[in-house]
């Protein structure tokens, strides 16, 4: 198992500064932020270290040599739009910036993009299945053809009102999974799992490792902290936010002895990142090294 970070947190730097700090911290990856180049849309989103639409051979060989040269691997390009959006502008662009993200793990010899399945909003699940069936064979098909596996990250995207009421991201629990590995029954599309998302859902996220074994393509380590006083005033009903916040692994509720070593009871070796949302640590950019610092090290009891 490989230990190592999502880039999106080092949204000061360029991939050359982002990738000598990965190595600095002793982690063996980075799993890649590659937003377009433009204004990010929300938080932690629009990082943008490599840019895949003027990719090209050249240049992606500069970028994979750079990053050899640190001992650095790069677990997969990651980009985390989402690809029902009922707006069909928006949907189109989230859709058409996948297809280069494809193609560019497939220059680089990357061959794993993380994401979002994406979700209709305002839509039922059954609507959305169907539409997300329509939607997501084409880009299978075409992973497929370039050998490029999928992990879609099981966070509901319902964090803020403009999210609300169904959230953007259709991935959400293990009967959803089901279901969606039924509907798109493809060896190209799997799980980027991070069980912080389960612990406010009061999910068990120890379980669906073994009956996901199989699908598991990449890992995440985000720890979340639930407000049991602030839970009882709002309910579950309340945005999450107002009763739980992210943090580094190990501040939090996630039991990360029993997360990694059910990891290890399922024979997961791959690519595991550490994605750091924790507002505590972000008073500059040197705090948010220290972040770093803190996890790597904590997490190097369970992963080495």
């Amino acid at each position: 198992m490989k230990l190592g970070i999502v880039s999106a947190i080092f949204d000061q730097s360029n991939f050359e500064e982002m990738i000598d700090i990965v190595a600095e911290k002793g982690l063996d990856c980075v799993e890649v932020a590659c937003w377009p180049v433009e204004k990010a849309i929300r938080r932690y989103a629009g990082v943008s270290h490599i840019d895949v639409t003027n990719l090209n051979e050249q240049t992606a060989q500069k970028i994979t040599d750079y990053a050899a040269s640190k001992n650095v691997e790069i677990s997969a390009l990651a980009y985390y739009p989402n690809p029902l959006d009922e707006d069909l502008q928006k949907r189109q662009a989230a859709i058409d910036h996948l297809y280069r993200l494809i193609d560019a793990a497939d220059l680089m010899g990357i061959h794993l993009v993380t994401t979002f399945i994406g979700r209709m909003q305002s839509k039922s699940l059954s609507e959305n299945f169907t539409e997300m069936v329509r939607v997501w064979k084409p880009i299978l098909k075409y992973a497929e053809e370039k050998n490029v596996r999928i992990a879609i990250e099981n966070c509901p995207m319902l964090f803020t009102e403009d999210e609300w009421p169904g959230g953007q991201n259709l991935m959400t629990t293990p009967a959803i999974w089901r279901e969606v590995f039924k509907r798109l029954d493809s060896p190209m599309l799997g799980l980027n799992y991070d069980p912080s998302h389960f612990v406010w859902q009061q999910i068990d996220y120890i379980a669906p490792l073994y009956e996901f074994k199989d699908k598991l393509f990449h890992v995440h380590y985000k720890d979340i902290k639930l407000y049991a006083e602030k839970l009882k005033d709002v309910g579950v009903m309340a945005t999450p936010l107002n009763y739980m916040s992210p943090k580094l692994p190990g501040l939090g509720d996630v039991n990360w002895a029993s997360y990694v070593s059910a990891l290890t009871d399922i024979g997961f070796d791959g690519y595991s990142c550490i994605e750091i949302e924790d507002k505590a640590f972000e008073k500059n950019y040197e705090d948010v090294k220290k972040s770093v610092t803190l996890s790597t090290k904590y997490l190097r009891n369970f992963v080495l």
